[in-house]
């Protein structure tokens, strides 16, 4: 089998800066939702680490949506980069998956 033909899932992230609290060093927030539901979320001390984690996460739900076990999800490509803008594909094995930044649609609706 070469590719998993599945619908692929609907994933959102979110990724952003944490303010600046008692620690002196900078932390970004990720978060991976799937429709209203939140599948993972955590924090890194970098922008490339974060992302990483969001790779893996989103690796990890879309072979469970696949009814897949995932072997290797840390190994997850991204087609694209993570931004407010950006829909990123990611590729694991035979599971390809879109995702989204969160609430991306209604600020393009508010932009006109």
């Amino acid at each position: 089998m070469d590719r998993v033909d599945d619908a692929a899932p609907a994933f959102e992230y979110e990724l952003r800066p944490l303010p600046l609290g008692r620690f002196t060093f900078r932390r970004w927030r990720w978060e991976l939702w799937h429709g209203a539901v939140l599948r993972a979320s955590g924090w890194r001390a970098s922008p490339a680490h974060a992302e990483r984690a969001l790779r893996t996460a989103v690796s990890y739900w879309a072979h469970r949506a696949a009814g897949l076990h995932p072997l290797r999800p840390e190994l997850a490509e991204a087609h694209g980069r993570f931004d407010r803008i950006t829909t990123v594909r990611v590729q694991s094995g035979a599971v390809s998956c879109l995702v989204a930044p969160r609430g991306a649609e209604a600020a393009l609706k508010a932009t006109g």
